[in-house]
């Protein structure tokens, strides 16, 4: 049976029929339900990657604005022909419409001694750029940090979405390495330098 709407009469004194074509259309809205999000927590997922070690990094870039960076521990070579690179960042932070924009990037590998630069470029609300970081301009243009043990001039050849993420993939136009310098590294909440394992 199709369902009929009654409608108040008018001013006239008419009232109208009108056909329903669907008989969801008549029944009161039932309350939304959010689906529960596949895999592990938030806070599970983080602790677990807590027990990672990883390389840090800043991020630098300008797409017309001036310059903006961010720390990062998401690098990662993913092909030597073409040489290819990648990295994460969170779609939340006030560097995303910047790196969204920009065509270039370099990403600054830092040493053990540069903690503080690495807090910097991980702190919001202030001028990472402004001293003591000492930072200058490559040829084509690109902000890269000074002191820094090597960087990567990249230029941006995708952005694919991951979650609450995207994912920089870049080629590698350039390079500089200062040879001997021991890296920074991220494990368990802190930065720590590299010790030989012991020999068995």
């Amino acid at each position: 049976m199709i369902p009929h709407a009654r409608i108040p009469p008018s001013d006239r004194g008419e009232t109208l029929t009108v056909t329903v074509s669907s008989y969801a259309a008549v029944r009161p809205s039932e309350p939304a339900t959010t689906a529960p999000v596949p895999g592990i927590a938030p806070e599970r997922f983080k602790q677990a990657f807590r027990r990672y070690p990883a390389g840090v990094v800043v991020v630098t870039a300008d797409s017309g604005g001036g310059p903006v960076g961010f720390t990062a521990t998401s690098l990662s070579s993913l092909s030597l022909a073409p040489p290819l690179v990648s990295f994460g960042i969170g779609t939340s932070t006030s560097s995303w419409p910047h790196i969204e924009r920009a065509s270039t990037a370099v990403v600054n590998f830092l040493g053990t001694e540069q903690q503080q630069l690495a807090t910097t470029f991980a702190t919001s609300g202030i001028d990472r750029f402004a001293a003591p970081t000492r930072w200058r301009r490559l040829a084509g243009g690109e902000p890269v940090l000074d002191g820094v043990t090597g960087w990567l001039r990249l230029t941006v050849q995708s952005i694919v979405p991951a979650g609450d993420h995207r994912i920089v993939i870049a080629r590698v136009e350039e390079s500089w390495l200062d040879e001997g310098r021991s890296p920074l590294l991220f494990h368990d909440g802190s930065y720590h330098s590299i010790r030989p394992a012991p020999e068995q």
